[in-house]
């Protein structure tokens, strides 16, 4: 079986840590995985921002790097997104593009719909004693649909005490260019979140894509406020090694 690794550019860029730690967890179970390296950005900012035609030769290139893949796995809901809900809108006129479109969305998962769904896996043997509570993206939580899998991955770690963040499904402000063409709304957005997240307690915040983390970890940091900000790739993998040593 040929199983690939989308890697996104917030990762490869800024997190290559998330994807080690995706990487790591799935060969625990065995799994084999590849990069393809001819892959970019899936198109995601030029879409957004309207410029569809630079948007399609970003997609087609995505398309033509895991053709030959059997699952895709992006440990971002976001990218997984733009791959499953606006890929057929590019390609819409374009009947034989759109069936290599539609073959790529069957395969192509975000990293905890594909252990919760595709192996049957919740309960990884990890052990992280902290208080952590958990931001929904907005694209992983509306647009792709990733509701239940991190909670049920979290409630299976030993120790991890799960607190309930306020107006949890509210966006943190980020949205791409939204945070820099309408600065000053994003930067009361993200404000918002950090209050909110500061009312759990929590010494850590976890979510599921890097972009959001990115944003409110920023924040975090820039109000000096000492909570950790991880990917829940990361807390996984750091509970797995925990619990083994």
């Amino acid at each position: 079986m040929n199983i690939s690794i989308l890697v996104t550019c917030l990762c490869d860029a800024i997190y290559p840590h998330v994807a080690e730690s995706m990487v790591r967890i799935l060969h625990r179970y065995g799994i084999p995985l590849d990069f393809p390296e001819m892959q970019t950005c899936c198109g995601q900012p030029a879409f957004n921002s309207g410029y569809w035609e630079e948007a399609r030769v970003a997609a087609m290139t995505t398309i033509a790097s895991f053709e030959d893949s059997d699952f895709v796995i992006a440990p971002s809901g976001s990218c997984v997104g733009m791959i499953r809900h606006h890929y057929p809108t590019l390609f819409k006129e374009d009947q034989e593009m759109l069936r290599k479109v539609n073959a790529l969305m069957e395969k192509t998962y975000e990293f905890t719909q594909f252990l919760v769904h595709v192996l049957g896996i919740t309960d990884l043997g990890a052990t992280f004693p902290y208080n952590v509570t958990y931001h929904p993206s907005c694209h992983g939580n509306r647009l792709l649909g990733v509701k239940d899998e991190p909670y049920q991955l979290l409630s299976h770690v030993k120790g991890c005490k799960l607190i309930p963040l306020p107006f949890a499904t509210d966006c943190c402000g980020f949205g791409g260019t939204f945070s820099v063409k309408l600065s000053d709304l994003s930067g009361a957005m993200v404000q918002e979140k950090v209050e909110h997240v500061m009312e759990t307690e929590a010494e850590v915040l976890v979510g599921l894509d890097m972009a959001c983390l990115m944003n409110i970890g920023g924040r975090l940091s820039h109000e000096g406020k000492n909570i950790r900000v991880m990917h829940l790739a990361e807390l996984l993998y750091e509970g797995v090694k925990r619990a083994n040593e």
